[in-house]
């Protein structure tokens, strides 16, 4: 099964970070990366542009509204994000926990993933 690991934390802590700290953490993080490629689980992955370089669209006006910035209500923001595939939710949250330990603070939400579009993954 397709698991997505959302990537969440304080973003004014992580846009904090020297280029070292950043560097290193990337690092660490990549040691994860291999580890999760190696055993064939690694799918798509991405570390979004903060949340000033967002632009949202609001539905619940007509016509729709674009506005810049994210507006979302949580102190936390989205700041990447995995597809793996894992046998079980287990195995999902021990993958993680692995990037967890890579990349201290913030919470990681572990959310199976329902195809919308049939096939357009490769198998």
């Amino acid at each position: 099964m397709l698991y997505a690991l959302l990537c969440y934390h304080y973003e004014d802590v992580v846009t904090s970070w020297t280029k070292e700290e950043d560097d290193a953490c990337m690092a660490r993080l990549d040691v994860v990366h291999e580890k999760i490629a190696r055993q064939g689980k690694l799918g798509p992955a991405a570390r979004l542009m903060p949340t000033t370089a967002a632009t949202t669209l609001r539905k619940d006006s007509d016509p729709p509204l674009v506005i810049d910035g994210p507006f979302a209500e949580t102190k936390e923001q989205l700041l990447g994000f995995y597809v793996v595939d894992c046998a079980s939710l287990d195995e999902a949250l021990e993958i993680a926990r692995d990037l967890g330990r890579a990349n201290p603070g913030g919470s990681y939400e572990i959310r199976p993933v329902s195809l919308f579009k049939p096939g357009a993954l490769p198998t």
